[in-house]
């Protein structure tokens, strides 16, 4: 399957179409109402077992070519745009926002991470 995709947005929308037997009831049918804070930990679980992977030094089971975590990571990703594309939240735009207001932030400044109390990660 070839992906073109012009951004997040258009990617989440697409992961979301290819996951959506997660948001449909098997028995019915019908659109499930997705819980979000279900949702959210399984982003989660999918990075701790990218922790795990690298913690342990491990390749994956399913991609036995790819390293696990790098595989893991990619499920949170997808866990992350399906989630986007389920709830219509504009991704795409909060990252480019993200990325230009980090880029001012103060306590993000070399001298300011370098002071006392200042962000070690």
């Amino acid at each position: 399957m070839e992906i073109k995709v012009e951004n997040l947005n258009d990617l989440a929308a697409l992961v979301r179409k290819l996951n959506d037997k997660w948001w449909t009831d098997i028995h019915t049918g019908q659109p499930l109402n997705r819980n979000k804070g279900e949702l959210l930990c399984l982003v989660h679980s999918e990075i701790s077992e990218a922790m795990e992977g690298e913690r342990k030094n491990l390749m994956d089971d399913h991609l036995p070519h790819r390293r696990m975590a790098e595989v893991e990571l990619a499920d949170a990703l997808i866990r992350i745009l399906d989630y986007c594309g389920g709830f219509g939240y504009d991704i795409h735009g909060a990252i480019v926002e993200k990325l230009a207001y980090n880029t001012r932030r103060k306590d993000h400044t070399h001298e300011a991470r370098k002071a006392t109390g200042g962000k070690a990660f």
